[in-house]
């Protein structure tokens, strides 16, 4: 049987934790953020996990990960 493949993108734009945690980059960071506070600019800068009910897709995307 041959390997499965790894979905690159999903490579790219997730990172899984040591103990098993997906996270993610949060959305909305790349343009019109000059109207927002510098409160909210920050908090976009950290990762957030993913739910527990999209890590099973994430996971089907990274098969050896």
């Amino acid at each position: 049987m041959s390997k499965m493949k790894t979905r690159k993108s999903a490579s790219k734009r997730f990172k899984i934790t040591k103990q098993g945690k997906i996270l993610r980059k949060k959305t909305g960071q790349d343009h019109f953020n000059a109207k927002e506070t510098g409160n909210k600019t920050r908090k976009k800068r950290n990762m957030s996990a993913v739910s527990k009910a999209d890590k099973r897709h994430v996971k089907g995307m990274l098969p050896y990960a």
